[in-house]
């Protein structure tokens, strides 16, 4: 369930818009201006903002980086307010919603910030016993660690199974332990009170803070540094967290959820991850399969994929073809359902006549990787041989374009980049700042504001 701020009067436009996503399950919260929109946002959070370009987005979105809440802006206003349109853009705003407003767009804007809402697509019977399994123990109170691949779904589960719960009315909150520095995720994670950093203006609730009396994702927490791993353990034992700058505990109600591509237990045996935060998290164990293992998931999500990126583009509905299935049956899927919904977002774009046919189906090559156990070599098409076209470079130069390549080929995923790549997270990370203070360009992470670009 997505929590999204409406910045404006709700008496006209904006308060349709507010209705339409309160009836595609959002939490609505409201503010009068756009000071009165931070101070909502620094006690309660959100997921988005939608914001009346009547108020000043460009300083909303100003001080959100200042203070380093991560949460995207959307600009809303009459098309022919294109001059405002056109500044909040530039200031920052994500996008921007035209009034009167459409009903797909908001629930595209929606499922972009806060995932699928809806029951997980599955027919692999695989699959379907892990569902039952999920929502079985959804009932309880218990830590669940999800486990799969990157891409496998993590998130759309964890969602599914709060809101099978009995914390479905109180809010869903999700982190990405890996898309954030350690100095910014403790403060995201825990909050802060006024005075605690340069920048920390104002007190601000952290997630744990944000998510209670609901649920608490925390995404590859495999990535986590130990000692914010040690923060978590008490957070989970003592069910209270201290602020940065704090004097006192702040006791949280949150149940948690959390999610790695990695294999934890192996990540304890190396001293890399905590023996005793491992077992509480893992009270009990969710492995979600690759899509390579559950081949009767492929086309039905295929299907459910073009159905929603044709609304969501304002394009008709189009079959996918039998020829196009072919296609999406014969491949192995190294990014899984993410990697998916990708091409079949791109198929639909490129789509021409009456069905998706295999020209539109663009599947995308296998990234190299770094280290001689990876298993896929790149495809070159060259008559060259790989390593003679290599010579002549420095090694530094050849790393750089590789990890620049991989990381476009995952769409600025930090971690599925890492993952192909045979690095760790912060091993990526550091390389990103070497890269773009010597002036290169890094693909940006993706739903996240322009400042996250500064955290590789």
């Amino acid at each position: 369930m997505a929590r999204v701020l409406v910045i404006g009067s709700l008496e006209a436009e904006l308060g349709t818009a507010a209705r339409i996503a309160a009836a595609r399950g959002a939490r609505i919260a409201t503010a009068e201006g756009a000071a009165a929109g931070l101070a909502r946002l620094r006690a309660d959070g959100a997921d988005l903002v939608l914001c009346d370009v009547q108020h000043d987005v460009g300083w909303l979105v100003a001080q959100l980086v200042a203070e380093r809440i991560a949460c995207p802006v959307i600009a809303c206003g009459w098309p022919n307010d294109a001059d405002a349109a056109v500044r909040a853009i530039r200031a920052g705003a994500k996008d921007f919603l035209p009034l009167p407003p459409d009903a797909d767009l908001i629930a595209a804007m929606l499922q972009a910030c806060a995932g699928e809402p809806d029951r997980p697509v599955v027919q692999d019977a695989g699959m379907a016993a892990l569902l039952a399994r999920a929502e079985q123990v959804a009932r309880a109170e218990a830590s669940v660690l999800l486990m799969g691949e990157s891409g496998t779904g993590k998130e759309v589960l964890a969602r599914h199974i709060h809101a099978a719960s009995r914390r479905a009315r109180g809010p869903f909150v999700a982190l990405n332990c890996a898309a954030l520095p350690e100095a910014l995720l403790e403060s995201e994670l825990f909050g802060h009170e006024k005075g605690a950093f340069s920048g920390a203006v104002a007190s601000r609730k952290g997630k744990f803070e944000q998510a209670e009396g609901g649920t608490l994702l925390l995404d590859e927490i495999g990535e986590m540094d130990p000692r914010l791993q040690a923060k978590i353990l008490r957070a989970i034992q003592e069910r209270e967290i201290d602020r940065l700058g704090g004097s006192a505990p702040v006791k949280v109600d949150v149940r948690i959820l959390a999610a790695t591509h990695r294999d934890l237990a192996t990540e304890v045996a190396r001293g890399r991850f905590r023996e005793d935060l491992y077992f509480r998290l893992a009270v009990v164990r969710l492995r979600i399969p690759p899509l390579r293992e559950r081949r009767g998931d492929i086309l039905p999500l295929a299907r459910h994929f073009a159905e929603r990126y044709a609304r969501a583009n304002g394009l008709p509905e189009r079959a996918v073809s039998p020829a196009a299935e072919a296609l999406l049956l014969a491949h192995p899927w190294p990014g899984n359902v993410r990697e998916l919904e990708n091409t079949l977002h791109r198929a639909v774009l490129l789509a021409e006549g009456h069905a998706i046919g295999p020209e539109a189906i663009d599947l995308l090559e296998a990234a190299p990787t770094l280290h001689a156990e990876a298993t896929a070599a790149p495809s070159i098409p060259s008559a060259v041989p790989p390593v003679t076209a290599l010579v002549g470079r420095r090694v530094e130069e050849v790393e750089r374009d590789l990890i620049l390549e991989t990381l476009s080929h995952c769409l600025g995923n930090r971690t599925r980049a890492a993952e192909m790549l045979g690095i760790s997270i912060r091993t990526l990370r550091n390389k990103l700042h070497e890269y773009r203070a010597a002036g290169a360009t890094v693909p940006p992470v993706p739903g996240q504001p322009p400042y996250a670009m500064t955290a590789g």
